[in-house]
């Protein structure tokens, strides 16, 4: 065979075995039988009582002119804000949650009954407030003072925590706990041995807060408190974790 011939043939053979070397390795990392392995998800539940409440609040005035209308809504909103302060609550807990002036109209026929051009009436102000309630003993009454000084809708009441850390971490702990009571089960009915963690992974962290009314409130001066039940927030935790099985 010539030389050169000889040359080609040696290092077409040495390439193949380089690419033929690397294959065999990863056959044989497939044919290594692979660890079983368990998955479950644990869920655990918090519940504590709520030490703060959000409040949703909105001064509604209506007048012919738009300017006399949103005079009115100042003029209330101003009282409420200034009351509030006055019974405890701070600055931070107070934010304007929306603000409107929307036309009224009225949408007449004629004696035909066929439809006419819209008449204007006046305006609507709306001036929204959203207020953190600190002091859960000072809500009821705050709630009345804030109808006696012109508040005429809203009412929307979400009871929450304003840390919740530790019912969040012992809500945690029993998912992890209700986890490994699932795995010690199934495995224990498989007739197998449960083995070392290999992953953990958490799933959802739920605390909806707890509406308590929502209503067109009145702007009649109330003789009592408003009652308010404060109940409890849960606080919900999942995790998945993988288990190995010992063999």
């Amino acid at each position: 065979m010539p030389l050169t011939k000889t040359r080609d043939f040696v290092f077409a053979a040495l390439v193949s075995a380089a690419f033929f070397v690397p294959a065999a390795g990863a056959f044989a990392e497939d044919a290594k039988p692979r660890e079983a392995v368990i998955t479950v998800i644990g869920e655990g539940h918090a519940a504590v009582a709520p030490d703060m409440a959000v409040i949703t609040l909105a001064v509604v005035q209506q007048a012919k002119a738009a300017q006399d209308a949103l005079d009115l809504n100042n003029k209330a909103m101003g009282a409420v804000l200034a009351t509030l302060k006055d019974i405890g609550i701070a600055e931070r807990d107070l934010q304007t949650s929306g603000f409107s002036i929307q036309p009224q109209y009225t949408y007449p026929n004629d004696k035909d009954g066929r439809a006419q051009p819209p008449v204007l009436n006046g305006y609507q102000v709306t001036n929204g407030l959203t207020v953190r309630v600190r002091d859960l003993s000072k809500l009821g009454a705050l709630l009345d003072q804030a109808i006696k000084l012109g508040i005429n809708q809203g009412g929307d009441i979400q009871f929450t925590n304003d840390k919740p850390d530790a019912a969040l971490e012992e809500a945690r702990k029993k998912a992890v706990a209700d986890a490994a009571a699932k795995a010690k089960t199934l495995t224990d009915a498989a007739g197998v041995k449960l083995g070392r963690v290999i992953a953990i992974h958490e799933g959802g962290i739920a605390a909806p807060p707890q509406p308590y009314m929502r209503q067109a409130m009145a702007a009649a001066p109330m003789d009592k408190a408003v009652p308010v039940a404060t109940g409890e927030n849960e606080y919900n935790a999942s995790v998945s974790i993988t288990y190995a099985i010992q063999q």
